[in-house]
């Protein structure tokens, strides 16, 4: 489908006039790389237009979902150091291979999910990781879903995950579906599949294609055919991180790496001797360190910031952002100081990333900035003078014990060479997936001393049943003899 140029155009100008006028429903505004990507390229704008057959109207409520929905989601900060990776080593999706049209095959082994065993959150980021990241190797063409459900039955469907990963494709990645290949479905399946295809819109359905090993040569070549289905690639899964470009100088040290922070701007950091700099020449916030270091209570990582306001007579407002808003909690992220007052703000590692990650390149930004009026709305304060704000860089130092012992983490923080980052990640997965077991064991056991409960109490109940009949049987046998006496 063509798009021409003056629709393009339009479609940016109407994005921004709305954007101007209404401002986003993120207090913070969309994502920078977002706003980046609508000004500065057509081919994103291009392809909502193509999704909503050349509607602008529709492609303008899209495309500002769209982008409320990634900054809420954080896609452009999702990387495999921020997700599951032990899910991502294990194979259920991943791409390979191209089909007949060119497209990136996208491949899901049904076989080897299994509904509820996973953290469902951590799935949807997962298959948003491998959405983002096609996107960028492939610079937004499209990609063929395929379906390998062979040897699969009721208990590896996940109707849930199915609903997710459609949604994606309607409602969030315009015009990046080439076809859905779904090789030997089971009959057992069919009534699921018509469930399914409710979901999908009639331009979607078009793009389903069942195929087998006899048929599946029309839409996918043998030598881009794993060996399981039929065809020569005898390809077995390795997860391999994707490789993205730093700027770095001479000596292999970084020089300007952009970091994007949660809710603003990218910010160049120069180097370890930027942080707790700040850019106003009269400070007003003293940072206790520079450095968070994270410590385990029970099965919790936190870590503190403690700051003052420095000022004898100015109040000043504070906030919080981090470099991974999905992986940390900030707890509060915002506030107001009173002149000299000190404050403390906790900072929580969300479940799920304490074992298979160390937090050492995750940033923070501390800023502050002064306030005139007291009783001025915080938000709309940061709004209109956020980029005015001073600005203290903060990292963190790794995970700690609870005694506050550090030094192991800290040996991993200063060796992270690239193959000891694998070798530490690979055992960090192992672990996540002994954990795993050991909570299915557990669930397993629980569920056999339950059965085994009830069924003592029902062989109870069955005896005092039978001796009930009995006694009265024999008590009517009695009567009958007393009677024909």
């Amino acid at each position: 489908m063509e798009v021409s140029a003056q629709l393009i155009t339009d479609l940016r100008n109407k994005f921004f006039k709305k954007l101007e006028a209404d401002g986003a429903p993120d207090p913070d505004g969309f994502h920078p790389a977002d706003i980046a990507r609508i000004r500065d390229t057509d081919n994103w704008l291009k392809r909502f237009l193509q999704h909503n057959e050349l509607n602008v109207q529709e492609a303008l409520n899209m495309l500002w979902d769209s982008c409320d929905w990634r900054k809420k989601f954080g896609c452009n900060d999702i990387t495999e150091n921020n997700v599951r990776r032990d899910y991502l080593e294990e194979g259920i999706f991943f791409p390979h291979n191209k089909d007949k049209d060119g497209k990136t095959l996208l491949i899901f082994k049904s076989k080897l999910h299994f509904k509820g065993t996973k953290d469902f959150g951590e799935l949807q980021r997962c298959i948003v990781y491998w959405f983002e990241r096609l996107e960028r190797q492939d610079k937004g063409t499209q990609i063929s879903v395929f379906f390998d459900m062979a040897d699969t039955g009721l208990s590896n469907l996940d109707m849930e995950f199915t609903k997710y990963l459609i949604g994606l494709f309607k409602t969030y990645y315009p015009n990046f579906l080439n076809y859905i290949i779904i090789y030997e479905m089971p009959w057992v399946l069919n009534t699921a599949f018509k469930i399914i295809k409710s979901w999908l819109p009639a331009k979607a359905i078009q793009k389903i294609k069942f195929v087998n090993k006899s048929t599946l040569k029309e839409y996918v070549d043998a030598d881009n055919a794993l060996s399981a289905w039929g065809g020569n690639d005898d390809y077995s899964f390795t997860f391999v991180p994707e490789e993205r470009a730093t700027t770095t100088s001479n000596n292999g040290k970084l020089e300007n790496k952009k970091v994007h922070f949660v809710d603003g701007s990218p910010m160049t950091e120069q180097g370890p001797s930027g942080i707790g700099d700040h850019e106003n020449e009269e400070s007003l916030l003293s940072i206790d360190s520079e450095v968070i270091t994270f410590k385990k209570d029970k099965n919790e990582y936190s870590g503190t910031i403690t700051f003052k306001n420095i000022s004898l007579d100015k109040c000043i407002s504070y906030k919080i952002k981090t470099t991974s808003p999905d992986k940390f909690r900030v707890r509060p992220s915002m506030g107001v100081l009173q002149p000299a007052q000190i404050a403390q703000v906790t900072v929580m590692l969300q479940p799920g990333y304490a074992l298979h990650g160390l937090p050492r390149n995750d940033k923070f930004l501390v800023m502050c900035l002064p306030m005139k009026d007291l009783n001025a709305s915080i938000p709309d304060l940061w709004k209109t003078s956020g980029k005015s704000a001073q600005q203290h860089r903060l990292r963190c130092a790794g995970l700690g014990s609870e005694n506050g012992d550090t030094s192991k983490s800290n040996f991993f923080a200063n060796n992270s060479g690239s193959s000891g980052d694998r070798s530490l990640d690979r055992l960090f997965s192992k672990v996540s997936q002994l954990e795993d077991c050991q909570n299915k064991l557990h669930g397993d056991l629980v569920f056999s001393k339950r059965l085994q409960l009830i069924s003592i109490a029902l062989t109870v109940l069955m005896a005092i049943a039978i001796i009930y009949i009995l006694r009265s049987d024999i008590r009517n046998a009695a009567e009958q003899v007393c009677y024909h006496r």
